[in-house]
């Protein structure tokens, strides 16, 4: 009777085992996914910021047309094409007030171009609020790519 037992301890560890690497395979399978979601929200991602829409105070002070506000508007274009081979793409708007109190190195509007106005707006936004508004933009583009809703219509 013992060596039944002995037998019947060593199947029943050997089940065990295959159990786990059964397991231990779909959760490497899992993980995998969590990781390619990942990557697909952040797949290259192109972020162009369009800052050419400015608010100006005709006189401030001895300049003219001074920016004051800037109205951007942030278009991130992924790599990754839909079905019918276009980009997916998505935008966020929004406008950044600027602080004019203390102008050292004015720039006359003439000479003003959508970098020097985009460099003021992301200097004021901050780099947290920039990569706040670009990751927001980065999901919107994960949920086109792979969404988690979808609206459908019943026709019975």
């Amino acid at each position: 009777m013992v060596k039944k037992k002995t037998k019947e301890i060593k199947i029943k560890k050997k089940e065990g085992k295959k159990k786990k690497r059964k397991n231990k395979t779909k959760d490497k399978k899992r993980k995998n996914k969590k990781t390619n979601r990942k990557q697909n929200k952040k797949d290259m991602i192109t972020y162009n910021w369009n800052c050419k829409t400015v608010d100006v105070y005709p006189l401030d002070g001895e300049n003219t047309d001074v920016v004051y506000n800037v109205h951007w508007i942030v278009t991130g274009t992924s790599s990754q094409l839909d079905p019918d081979d276009n980009a997916y793409s998505a935008t966020n708007i929004g406008t950044q007030q600027l602080n004019v109190s203390d102008i050292t190195d004015f720039i006359p509007f003439e000479d003003l171009t959508n970098e020097i106005a985009l460099s003021w707006t992301q200097a004021a936004i901050g780099s947290e609020g920039v990569t706040s508004i670009e990751d927001n933009i980065a999901n919107a583009i994960a949920d086109k790519i792979t969404p988690t809703s979808i609206t459908m219509e019943i026709t019975g």
